[in-house]
């Protein structure tokens, strides 16, 4: 099954399994958590091997991007309330302090503005209060279909 194949409305623990079973996704190992009208909220397991330090334990920043671009990606189909084609054209991510070795990273990316070819969306992630963020997210994707 492609995303493409995915029936009207949107689903997306379904749409974060499929992207998870391959590629980049898998080894990272993001999954549902919860969404809204316009949001989805994912998780990011830790994992040892995706440390930037083994020393520390520390995640590196790569997996957390990859969580808040699938997050804020799937916001603008929920938004949507369809998928459609699209592409990251600008991700900005500002970290604020280092996630807690052994702790879930959560991804929560918002989609509050549309025009007819570009998303708007924002979004934070933190390992357990949402009240002390990891890191902020602004971004825009492009429809790359009508």
């Amino acid at each position: 099954m492609e995303l493409s194949d995915l029936p009207e409305g949107i689903d997306p623990a379904q749409m974060i399994a499929l992207a998870s079973s391959i590629g980049h996704n898998k080894a990272c190992g993001v999954s549902y958590h919860a969404h809204g009208a316009d949001w989805c909220e994912l998780m990011l397991p830790y994992q040892a091997n995706l440390a930037s330090d083994a020393g520390t334990g520390i995640l590196a920043s790569g997996p957390i991007f990859t969580l808040m671009d699938m997050a804020t990606s799937i916001s603008i189909w929920l938004a949507k309330g369809k998928f459609q084609s699209q592409a990251t054209l600008d991700m900005r991510i500002d970290y604020l302090r280092p996630a807690r070795p052994g702790n879930t990273i959560y991804g929560r990316g918002e989609c509050y503005h549309m025009t007819r070819t570009v998303a708007f969306v924002r979004g934070q992630a933190h390992d357990g209060d949402p009240d002390k963020p990891i890191a902020h997210v602004a971004g825009t994707f492009f429809f790359t279909d009508s």
